[in-house]
C-alpha cells in the first residue's frame, strides 16, 4: 500500500505541538477523530493500544522518523495520520535523533501479514532522503500530500 493512499490532507498536521511521544500519539489520534477516521467513543482505546505498543518497544526509527502504531478492533482497514515537528520529538529512536516526521498507523486486529507489509513500505518510503526533506519543508498539509504523491511516482 502506498503512503499516499493512507495519508490524505485531513490527516496531516504540519507543526505538531507535542513535546513528548505520548503527546504526539494523542495529537495524531485526535486528528483522526476530527477527520472522522475513528469515532470519538474509540479514542481512549486507540490511545491505550498505541501507547501499550510503544511501551513494549519504541517505534522511533532512524532519520528522524517515528511510526507509532497499534492493532485495534475499531478499524476495518489501515488508518494513518502524519505529523511533522521542526524541533523534533524525543522518541527513543534507534539513532538517538528526535522524530521530525511521525506517522501513526492503526491496524485492524488479526491481520498481521498486512501489518508487516505496510510498516515496511512506510519505513522504506519515509527513509528516502528526498521525501524527508520535501515533507519537512512543506508549508501545509496540501504541499506535504503533494510531495508524497510526487515522490511515489519517481
Amino acid at each position: 500500500m502506498q503512503l499516499s493512499e493512507l495519508i490524505q490532507e485531513e490527516v496531516i498536521k504540519v507543526g505538531l505541538t507535542a513535546r513528548s511521544k505520548w503527546e504526539a500519539i494523542t495529537e495524531l489520534v485526535d486528528l483522526l477523530v476530527a477527520a472522522h477516521e475513528i469515532r470519538l467513543a474509540d479514542r481512549a482505546a486507540v490511545i491505550d493500544a498505541v501507547q501499550a505498543r510503544e511501551r513494549s518497544f519504541s517505534t522511533g526509527l532512524k532519520y528522524g522518523l517515528a511510526v507509532p502504531h497499534g492493532s485495534v478492533e475499531c478499524v476495518q482497514d489501515i488508518v494513518a495520520a502524519l505529523g511533522t515537528s521542526p524541533e523534533g520529538i524525543p522518541f527513543e529512536s534507534a539513532d538517538g535523533q528526535p522524530a521530525r516526521l511521525v506517522i501513526l498507523l492503526l491496524l485492524p486486529k488479526g491481520e498481521f501479514p498486512q501489518h508487516v507489509r505496510t510498516l515496511a513500505g512506510v519505513s522504506r518510503l519515509a527513509t528516502r532522503p528526498g521525501l524527508r526533506e520535501r515533507v519537512l519543508a512543506a508549508a501545509d498539509a496540501s504541499a506535504l500530500a503533494a510531495a508524497i504523491r510526487d515522490l511515489e511516482i519517481e
